[in-house]
């Protein structure tokens, strides 16, 4: 059972147009939330790795650093804060690109506020959620800490960005079953997301790169032509 937050959580908003800004903090407000605001791409860095926030609303549109600056440097320092990214860019490479730096989601401005509530509440809860499973896992020859997204292979040390972890997390949940390229899509990067096959395609390869002994030849994540993906533990 997933339980509710015992403290007030807290929001970092870096955004620098001042309506919005405001709006946002006066909505998050409403809805119970602590809110720290910052106005530009430095000062909200500094606020996000000194003032501990639960969860960060990051435009990409900065003065002084833009939001994949800013969102790169967290995540050399914090990889499991959820990220929410704010933009007018709807293109899917700025998507991509906010994702593989390790955003949590995308939102693309104009954005309804129910909507924007209901990103941050979801990312806030699997947080939670994710915070009472089980850390660490083993794979093959490779063992995975969830929580602080590094996994270790021969005494050599890798980093998981989120998106990863996610997409592992995924397919540990549903071992043995096999998933369509689409149900991957959508539960990992939701069902708004205008993402394509290759998408999936691009970050399974890199996830066989992390757990495979050999990425070209599979054994714990295969391919079922036709049909997706399928990941074992056991690699049977």
């Amino acid at each position: 059972m997933i339980q509710p937050p015992t403290r007030q959580e807290t929001v970092l908003v870096i955004e620098d147009d001042p309506t919005l800004r405001m709006g946002l903090r006066a909505t998050l407000r409403s809805e119970g939330f602590r809110v720290i605001v910052a106005n530009d791409g430095p000062s909200g860095l500094e606020a996000a790795l000194s003032e501990r926030p639960d969860l960060v609303l990051l435009d990409v549109m900065l003065p002084g650093m833009n939001g994949f600056e800013v969102l790169e440097t967290i995540r050399q320092r914090n990889a499991d804060l959820p990220i929410l990214m704010l933009t007018a860019k709807g293109q899917e490479e700025d998507r991509v690109r906010g994702l593989r730096l390790g955003a949590d989601d995308y939102i693309v401005k104009p954005f309804g506020i129910a909507e924007l509530i209901a990103r941050v509440e979801a990312n806030l809860r699997r947080i939670r959620r994710e915070e009472a499973q089980s850390a660490t896992v083993r794979i093959g020859d490779v063992t995975i800490d969830l929580s602080s997204h590094r996994a270790q292979r021969d005494g050599q040390a890798i980093t998981l960005t989120a998106l990863e972890v996610r997409l592992l997390r995924y397919f540990l949940s549903r071992d043995g079953r096999v998933l369509s390229r689409q149900q991957i899509l959508d539960a990992v990067w939701g069902a708004d997301y205008y993402g394509t096959d290759r998408t999936v395609d691009n970050f399974i390869n890199r996830l066989r790169g992390i757990i495979e002994p050999n990425a070209k030849t599979p054994r714990f994540l295969v391919t079922v032509r036709g049909a997706g993906y399928r990941f074992s533990l056991t690699g049977k």
